[in-house]
């Protein structure tokens, strides 16, 4: 398997009146042309990883590690325009809500075409016809009449696809999800899921989906990263979940209720357990 993603010891830190706070602590991991899931409770350190991997922590944030390597590029060591041919071009990353990442004055077709010019250079009719191809691939009818909508005249799940599109029509080596169905109804968020998937499949993409919920987590990704407090604290393959051995992933899988459930009260996280861990 070709490693498109080196991380080793990867440390994010703020400051605070009391000194510098590390929120990501020392995480490692490698990542080939598979899915993988970051999964934990919110304040994990999950998406500040994926916007270390992309050089997003702004100053006063601080991002060190010993390895941050994609496809042999040293991340930490590209400046700002070298790192702008990486993201979008090379890594994409969709946002949890894309009613905040979509510009309310632009039409729907302008923003994924501008995903598309800003790093390749194409006739516009070549421009117009990729951008309808792939509102077609993530499964909007009528794309046609979609492209000409402003963000406002669409639902929260086709936002969520057309944010999608728009990270995935340069054709990236890797995608970052970082919750993307966070924001949409049950029925909606499978749908998504489901064409995220297929669309990695198929490009043979890198995916880092990162979510709060375990067994979505478990459907759709090969390998698992369950992290507590900025540390990894379990690693195991998706299909290995309900053997995970860690008391913080095992209270997880127990506090989620179950279609039959017969407990009256669900769990709470005993935290003393891993304390120190």
């Amino acid at each position: 398997m070709n490693t498109l993603l080196e991380v080793e010891n990867l440390r994010v830190s703020f400051p605070t009146h009391r000194g510098r706070v590390e929120v990501v602590k020392g995480l490692s991991f490698t990542l080939g042309r598979e899915r993988l899931g970051i999964v934990g409770e919110s304040g994990s350190g999950k998406s500040m990883t994926g916007r270390s991997i992309l050089k997003l922590i702004r100053k006063p944030g601080q991002v060190t590690a010993d390895r941050l390597h994609f496809d042999g590029i040293d991340i930490l060591a590209q400046s700002e325009r070298q790192m702008r041919d990486i993201r979008g071009a090379r890594i994409s990353m969709v946002m949890q809500d894309p009613k905040f990442s979509l510009n309310p004055v632009m039409t729907v077709g302008a923003q994924i075409a501008e995903a598309l010019v800003a790093h390749q250079k194409l006739p516009r009719g070549d421009v117009q016809a990729r951008v309808i191809e792939m509102l077609h691939a993530v499964r909007i009818n009528d794309p046609e009449r979609v492209a000409g909508l402003y963000p406002h005249e669409v639902s929260g799940g086709m936002g969520q696809r057309i944010m999608i599109s728009m990270m995935l029509i340069p054709e990236p080596e890797l995608l970052i999800a970082d919750e993307p169905t966070s924001a949409l109804d049950v029925s909606v968020q499978a749908q998504v899921l489901d064409i995220i998937d297929d669309l990695v499949t198929r490009k043979g993409m890198g995916l880092i989906l990162i979510s709060h919920d375990l067994n979505l987590v478990s459907r759709y990704c090969d390998r698992i990263l369950v992290m507590n407090a900025g540390h990894v604290v379990e690693e195991c393959a998706a299909g290995e979940l309900d053997k995970a051995q860690h008391p913080y992933t095992r209270g997880l899988l127990a506090a989620m209720p179950t279609i039959d459930e017969a407990r009256d009260e669900l769990p709470v996280l005993d935290r003393t357990q891993w304390a120190g861990t």
